[in-house]
């Protein structure tokens, strides 16, 4: 029966092509479509067989298009990743190779082997009835430094930065980030702007009200002129994670490139020279100033353009510090891949430990960024999986600016090539840049007014 009705079918289905056909006007049967891209090209109600074919065509180039980019974005994660395993697989033999040397492993080993044989002794003293049993705990692993949120509401409340979230009347969505709004809003006749914490991200991240915390307790103590001023928060999470900040339009991509996404054309007059160079040292002494801090030196870990705004005078303001982290001295901190790729310092890419000297990187690629008035690797094809591949792995860096000799140019080259050495040791502090970049600023204008 089954096989009767399989050949059945076919002849069936040719009568009702052919009366759809008749009852649309006559004209030739259409017959059964040759495969999967003649079905999609012919259609259910096409008349004509040629009636889509180009829009179908363009369609399928850009999705083409658009899956070959996705392709080359997958194979550079891979390769990331692949490098990161290499990496820790290759730190952890040298860990193991350290520990034996040091006697450290046998160390390990016995103090594992401690607690049992502790525990079989206290069961058979138990079991004797001599005595009560003594239980030894491990010590508990110290935290992470997080900000204690009643502590902060209270020192809010304190100095007068508490604020209620039915103060703040929202206006305009500006920006969109990862974990959190960016709205101008209106706060006791000021305009401000307003970080709105999704609530996903305290539902998500078991430490994520520690995390908001410490960003608003960092931002609290700033007081220098180039650093975002905090005018207060909303400590509520998760519905009303909020930080309020002076409100400023520009950021220093936008001034330097122009609003949108990276392209190779200018979009905007690249400006002056002495400006841009300006900039670059008002950058250098907010840094300066946040890693002399103490006994806490701050370490921002996402300086990048898009990071630093500027005011109606044009001057600078780092900003953003969800990143950042206190660090004491001597300290390394060992949280890697924490930034951006395109500014992120190859240490921190390998996830080896890193200090303050990771800022200087970044700045080092910005300072670049400001004297040529390119973005970073725009000179190559890369992605940013495959520009941190290539950092971390071959010292890639980004193509240094031109020059005709002049001893300004040269010094400036000098500073970048030294910010972004390989080696963290030797990149120069802020303090060291903040005085260089102030002596070239001013030969600069002064050859320029002569």
């Amino acid at each position: 029966m089954n096989g009767s009705s399989d050949h059945t079918q076919p002849k069936t289905g040719s009568r009702r092509t052919a009366a759809a056909v008749a009852a649309n006007g006559g004209g030739k049967p259409r017959g059964w479509c040759k495969g999967l891209t003649d079905c999609i090209i012919l259609g259910p109600n096409n008349g004509s067989r040629y009636h889509s074919t180009a829009p179908t065509n363009a369609t399928h180039r850009q999705l083409v298009t658009e899956m070959e980019k996705e392709v080359e974005r997958q194979k550079e994660l891979k390769g990331m990743y692949k490098m990161k395993l290499e990496r820790t697989q290759n730190y952890l033999r040298y860990c193991l190779q350290v520990a034996q040397e040091n006697g450290f492993l046998d160390f390990i080993i016995n103090n594992k082997q401690k607690p049992q044989q502790e525990v079989a002794s206290s069961s058979s003293t138990i079991c004797n009835g001599s005595m009560s049993p003594v239980i030894s705990t491990p010590p508990t692993p110290q935290p992470l430094y997080y900000s204690n949120l009643e502590a902060l509401i209270h020192q809010a409340k304190l100095n007068g930065w508490h604020i209620e979230p039915h103060e703040i009347e929202l206006q305009e969505l500006v920006a969109q980030g990862t974990t959190a709004d960016i709205y101008k809003a209106r706060w006791r006749g000021l305009d401000v702007a307003v970080k709105c914490i999704y609530p996903d991200f305290f539902h998500s991240n078991d430490n994520g009200v520690g995390f908001f915390a410490q960003e608003v307790e960092t931002l609290s103590r700033q007081r220098h002129r180039f650093v975002l001023s905090l005018m207060g928060a909303c400590l509520e999470p998760p519905d009303h994670g909020w930080i309020v900040t002076e409100f400023l339009g520009t950021t220093l991509k936008d001034w330097l490139h122009g609003p949108g996404k990276r392209r190779r054309e200018r979009r905007v007059p690249l400006p002056p020279i002495a400006e841009r160079l300006g900039k670059a040292v008002e950058i250098s002494q907010a840094m300066q100033y946040l890693h002399a801090q103490k006994p806490l030196k701050v370490l921002h870990r996402d300086l990048k353009p898009s990071n630093i705004f500027l005011d109606d005078a044009f001057h600078v303001r780092v900003a953003d510090f969800g990143h950042a982290r206190f660090l004491s001295y001597q300290e390394k901190a060992l949280t890697g891949e924490t930034g951006t790729y395109v500014y992120m310092a190859p240490e921190v890419i390998r996830s080896e430990p890193y200090d303050e000297k990771s800022d200087v990187y970044s700045f080092g690629i910005i300072l670049n960024e400001l004297i040529t008035g390119e973005h970073p690797y725009i000179e190559t094809e890369y992605g940013p999986s495959k520009i941190a591949i290539e950092v971390a792995e071959n010292g890639l860096r980004p193509a240094l600016p031109e020059h005709d000799d002049d001893d300004q140019t040269k010094e400036i080259i000098e500073l970048i090539q030294h910010s972004w050495d390989e080696d963290s040791s030797m990149r120069p502090s802020f303090a060291t840049l903040t005085c260089a970049l102030i002596n070239i600023h001013k030969a600069l204008l002064t050859h320029d007014a002569l």
